[in-house]
């Protein structure tokens, strides 16, 4: 039912997680594969492991965004489909977030978004079409404790999945949005609490299916997006969380 060769794709946040997960299974789906992330010794792994081609970007930044981009359109011709999965999370109340920490989760959680679908939208629309989609967050459709800047940030990739959907669908672009149950990043967010991972793995299981979500979970759905099973599914913000927040 899923099937991806000829599909040209660029994913962010590659090197790890649920990004890594992808873009392995969008590889192993016949796409042809651009990985984009920071961190190089990781990313260049996983497009090894993928047989893919990476490069190392810093989201938030125009000119290396760019570079991505290109190197899609050197490589493949095109992109057919975009993953935007970066994203980080600082831990915080309103009252102790520092400014330049809500100014960092807004440019690779939101930032990023624009500027790689901004640059990626015309090519799409020139090729007759294409897939959007981007990583929201269960904190997105509600609200969560101590992380002011990362719910206002998922917030806005909510919303900007309908609008761009909404901007773009003429052009036959499908945008969509998953929202995954736990961020990927339960470990870190423990660290910045100064609390125990343990706590956090057991309240991320906490929820109906009974589990973390695991990469591959969410890397299921993205390729199900991306491809022409879901010629019909455009401005769709997807819980893959266990019926958490249900």
């Amino acid at each position: 039912m899923i099937d991806l060769h000829g599909k040209r794709a660029i994913v962010t946040g590659a090197a790890s997680g649920i990004g890594r997960a992808t873009a392995a299974l969008l590889a192993e789906l016949g796409a042809a594969v651009v990985l984009a992330d920071r961190d190089t010794d990781r990313g260049e792994q996983a497009a090894k492991e993928t047989g893919g081609a990476f490069v190392r970007c810093d989201v938030s930044q125009r000119a290396d965004c760019e570079r991505v981009v290109r190197t899609a359109v050197d490589l493949h011709g095109g992109v057919d489909v975009l993953f935007n999965n970066a994203g980080i999370i600082r831990r915080s109340t309103v009252c102790d977030i520092r400014d330049d920490d809500w100014d960092l989760v807004m440019a690779v959680n939101v930032r990023s978004i624009m500027l790689l679908s901004g640059l990626v939208v015309p090519l799409m629309a020139a090729n007759g079409g294409g897939s959007i989609v981007n990583t929201g967050s269960g904190w997105g459709i509600r609200g969560g404790g101590r992380a002011v800047s990362y719910c206002a940030s998922k917030g806005a990739v909510v919303n900007m999945t309908r609008a761009m959907a909404i901007d773009h669908g003429p052009d036959n672009i499908r945008v969509n949005c998953v929202c995954p149950g736990d961020t990927g990043m339960l470990a870190e967010e423990a660290r910045q609490l100064g609390e125990s991972p343990d706590a956090f793995y057991a309240d991320a299981a906490d929820r109906p299916l009974g589990r973390i979500g695991q990469p591959r979970d969410i890397a299921q759905t993205v390729a199900f997006l991306a491809s022409d099973a879901a010629t019909f599914v455009s401005g769709a913000i997807i819980a893959v969380d266990g019926a958490g927040t249900a």
